[in-house]
């Protein structure tokens, strides 16, 4: 099957192909919150109880009436009576009148009718049991009121929501220890080339190492996806056949690295094509490095055919194949990639008509972050080991020049 003579750009093809695929439903499950990092909630979490759960301090200091210290200043203190001390981890008997204060530390509950806390640095003993109080103190000033962080009731994470770290500590904070998550996706690996052999044989020439079954991998495990590797596949139509089907059949998505031939993105595409309805979408996308790619719908799950070159198989998997990771493990929240802004230190050429994808290396300028160029072909890897960023080049472009600010997407 010979590419397309239209090549989308890679934005158009993703909107065509994910149009294309079916609404997908997967299936939930109750796992240990302390598990559950990456994983995408199936249901909303409520709260139930406020956060915190009782009116606490913010500071060490001395908890007293706001009332109480009006006008105070270093040159005009007020005097308070201590009348004892907050214990931590329990419930103060200490009830605070007027003229008094209890000395209190960070997170220990208020006594009753102290609503301020005064810093511990703005205070001295005068003399026994009384405190000089050298600032005036608001109402709430130093202090955490019950349920200011979270009401009871509230939603504080709705569904399809990416679990990050700060999500866990949250839930456990509100003593929410398991959690309903969607099912991880199962995305299936294929390696296909005569020439590629498994990382760990001895390398002979004309041979190279496996490299796009654990690059891969691994980007689908850092969107809490499950991979499953399928293992090398010679260039055989029969043999990638069996692999093919076999793996779609137990995987949500799959992911096929043709071999560096033209003739073997061929084989890739017609064997994609024979996998079910309606088959290739997109073949061909107008972006280097990664211009051989295949998007396809086969019977209702999404099939990728990935350039054999390396840095071309992450750059297109970045691109194209996590938005739809985020989309179809249920994730509802907008997608986004962290970016900074840097100048250009050298001069990046392009050819117009496509848009380019070009690997940076950020260090620390004068006035900001520097991008520098990191220049090498789209099968060696470790032009993407020593960046940091990609760049991207606009199609209409014919290249960005040095002292140019650009976006660096990282990666």
């Amino acid at each position: 099957m010979p590419e397309f003579l239209e090549l989308l750009p890679p934005d158009e093809a993703l909107a065509h192909w994910q149009a294309r695929l079916p609404e997908y439903s997967l299936t939930s499950e109750v796992i240990e919150t302390s598990q559950a990092l990456g994983r995408v909630t199936a249901e909303p979490i409520i709260a139930s109880h406020p956060l915190p759960s009782f009116t606490r301090s913010a500071m060490d200091g001395y908890a007293v009436r706001a009332a109480d210290t009006h006008g105070a200043s270093d040159s005009l203190p007020a005097y308070l009576k201590l009348i004892g001390e907050a214990p931590m981890g329990a419930v103060t008997e200490l009830s605070i009148q007027p003229g008094e204060c209890v000395l209190i530390h960070t997170g220990g509950m208020l006594p009753e009718n102290a609503d301020a806390v005064v810093m511990v640095e703005h205070t001295q003993s005068a003399r026994p049991a009384e405190i000089e109080i050298a600032h005036a103190a608001a109402v709430s000033e130093n202090v955490i009121c019950q349920g200011e962080d979270v009401a009871p009731g509230e939603i504080v994470i709705g569904q399809g929501v990416r679990l990050r770290p700060q999500e866990i500590g949250g839930l456990m904070a509100l003593g929410v220890t398991r959690v309903c998550v969607y099912r991880q996706l199962r995305v299936g690996l294929i390696s296909s080339g005569d020439e590629v052999i498994p990382p760990d044989a001895e390398l002979h020439p004309g041979q190279v190492r496996d490299v796009n079954s654990y690059s891969l991998g691994a980007l689908v495990a850092h969107n809490g996806a499950l991979a499953v590797q399928y293992g090398i596949v010679p260039d055989q139509a029969e043999a990638l056949r069996t692999t093919a089907k076999r793996a779609l059949a137990a995987c949500d998505l799959l992911l096929v690295t043709a071999g560096s031939s033209a003739s073997a993105r061929d084989l890739t595409a017609q064997v994609i094509n024979q996998l079910g309805e309606p088959g290739v979408l997109v073949h061909g996308v107008s972006v280097r490095p990664g211009k051989p790619t295949i998007l396809a719908v086969c019977n209702g799950k999404a099939v990728v055919g990935l350039p054999g070159n390396p840095v071309s198989a992450m750059v297109i998997a970045l691109l194209l194949v996590t938005p739809l990771l985020r989309r179809l493990s249920g994730e509802k929240t907008p997608a986004y990639q962290a970016t900074v802004e840097a100048r250009l230190s050298l001069n990046l050429p392009s050819q117009a008509g496509r848009e380019d994808w070009a690997p940076v290396r950020l260090s620390r300028a004068q006035a900001g972050w520097q991008a520098e160029p990191v220049f090498g072909k789209s099968n060696l890897i470790f032009t993407l080991v020593r960046a940091d960023g990609l760049v991207r080049i606009p199609a209409a472009a014919t290249g960005l020049s040095a002292g140019e600010l650009v976006e660096v997407k990282l990666i």
